[in-house]
């Protein structure tokens, strides 16, 4: 019970410090200050912190893929104008091409992940680990986040 008491008072008091008032002013010299008191009699003025913002994850993946469409639809415009009209069947090979080296990733991972659960010495099972995190980072590179 104390250490909760503890932590709900730690909590309440981050929470001020985040809502802090910020003070500027500019001294005899010309430098500029900021601190989160006023300066007393010295003029000065209040700033106004925006709170940070952020973007969830799989709003950011979306917007991440439109982009890649995108620029996928400019480059295959930009060859099928250099090649006379060729660009869209190489789009369609090299789009065709990853997705056959996407699904060997996938079907690694799954043989690796069998041969896990089936059980190793511990020098055998590391090895395998080691294999299926290096697939599962080409498979989020070069398929899912591309």
């Amino acid at each position: 019970m104390p250490r909760m008491m503890a932590g709900l008072v730690l909590s309440f008091s981050l929470v001020a410090v985040a809502n802090a008032e910020v003070y500027t002013w500019i001294d005899g010299r010309g430098v500029a200050h900021f601190s989160d008191y006023p300066p007393g009699d010295i003029p000065h003025k209040q700033l106004q912190v925006q709170p940070p913002v952020t973007v969830p994850m799989s709003e950011n993946l979306g917007q991440g893929k439109r982009v890649s469409g995108i620029r996928k639809d400019v480059e295959g415009l930009l060859a099928s104008g250099r090649s006379g009209g060729s660009g869209i069947t190489e789009k369609a090979k090299a789009e065709a091409e990853l997705e056959k080296t996407c699904a060997t990733y996938r079907s690694k991972l799954g043989r690796i992940q069998s041969k896990l659960r089936a059980g190793y010495s511990n020098d055998r099972g590391n090895t395998l680990r080691q294999q299926r995190r290096t697939l599962s980072q080409k498979l989020s590179r070069e398929c899912i986040l591309r």
